[in-house]
């Protein structure tokens, strides 16, 4: 053989522990692990398809509603964003990208077809005024908007929306991969057409699975469309049937993991114990925490507006005497705390701080300033690190 074996696989492997105070994704549960570590079972085993079943209950409640065409993708959080779009629009057709974010920017990208856009300052969110008024301007078949954006640490409030696009004959997309647990979502009451997540964010699972719901009114759209999906790994058609979401039958679609299924059966489980209101309320008291902690510090969050603030990702804006790779650097090399610079149309001027799921605790906040409050000091002095 001409190619040897590498050298680095003969050794064991050795993963640290880590304290994922970023935006994502955040440590899981000993119980979610517990889950995961499990045998690995077949796809089409009864025991993950009872998993599955349990996951459609606790989707339908983390996102309030009763929509039948409810599941879990077998991919991370951009393959919510990629099923929505593939499966409501077809060519030709116009839709509406509310940016704010790299997840508006991302969304544009993916929406290649005729596409307009309604923009936000990094740091502010949208009114009901400038989205319906765009909306009778364009009469776009779908707005896409963002609940939670991670980027800037915004949070959209969404009541109302469902019926202003319901008005103009639009459906209603919207991403909560950084909210969905954190603020109250609900879906059916503000007639939400279609929204996703991601597992590994107040979840408190590992990455790898996307939770998406349809509307009956989206269902509709995506059961009459004149061409097929361009994808069939995202074709809600066929991923419904093995998610048992139409016809009681479930034929092969794909290898899901039964470990990822478990995992997010059990981070599922675990809201459903502590209730959702109290998980909503334990991330606003963890953000009020952090708040007071880093005024303290003397720091000041880019989101002005406490209003507008997103509970599970806070931004600072980076004072102009500190290196921000510093800090960053200081929290890893010292305490094996992720803290993560900005994203997109932030990066360079702000911290993010993730507070989600397990994470959201008041001792990790605690930890948080701690750190912060001791790199900021060994920065300002110019120490190596």
């Amino acid at each position: 053989m001409e190619v040897k074996a590498p050298e680095s696989l003969k050794k064991p492997l050795n993963i640290p522990q880590k304290t994922l105070m970023g935006p994502g994704p955040s440590n899981a549960s000993p119980r979610v692990m517990y889950a995961v570590g499990q045998n690995v079972l077949g796809h089409m085993h009864s025991e993950v398809f009872q998993a599955m079943d349990e996951i459609k209950e606790g989707l339908r409640y983390v996102f309030q509603t009763q929509n039948d065409l409810t599941l879990a993708i077998s991919a991370s959080g951009h393959a919510g964003m990629e099923a929505v779009l593939s499966n409501l629009v077809e060519p030709g057709e116009r839709v509406l990208i509310a940016i704010n974010g790299i997840w508006g920017i991302r969304a544009a990208d993916m929406a290649t077809r005729y596409v307009h856009t309604v923009t936000a300052i990094a740091g502010d969110n949208f009114t009901l005024t400038l989205l319906e008024s765009t909306i009778e301007k364009v009469r776009p078949k779908l707005l896409f908007i963002v609940q939670g954006e991670s980027s800037a640490g915004v949070y959209q409030p969404i009541e109302g929306l469902g019926n202003i696009c319901h008005r103009y004959n639009c459906l209603l997309a919207v991403d909560t991969v950084a909210s969905l647990g954190s603020v109250p979502f609900l879906a059916d009451k503000w007639g939400v057409d279609a929204v996703y997540s991601g597992s590994q964010k107040v979840l408190g699972c590992p990455p790898g699975l996307a939770p998406i719901s349809f509307s009956p009114r989206a269902q509709k759209v995506i059961f009459e469309r004149k061409t097929k999906v361009p994808v069939f790994y995202w074709d809600m058609t066929e991923l419904g049937q093995q998610w048992n979401c139409f016809n009681n039958i479930r034929p092969y679609h794909h290898t899901t993991c039964s470990n990822l299924i478990f995992g997010l059966r059990e981070g599922l489980a675990l809201i459903v114990e502590e209730g959702l209101e109290n998980v909503e309320k334990r991330h606003k008291l963890c953000a009020l925490r952090l708040y007071e902690g880093l005024q303290r510090l003397g720091l000041r969050p880019f989101v002005e507006d406490i209003h507008k603030r997103l509970p599970t990702v806070t931004s600072i804006t980076i004072p102009e005497d500190v290196d921000w790779r510093q800090v960053i650097a200081y929290a890893m090399k010292n305490y094996n705390l992720e803290i993560s610079g900005g994203l997109g149309p932030t990066a360079g001027k702000v911290w993010r701080i993730g507070l989600m799921g397990y994470n959201a605790t008041p001792d990790k906040v605690d930890l948080v300033l701690k750190v912060l409050k001791e790199a900021l000091q060994e920065a300002k002095t110019g120490s190596k690190l």
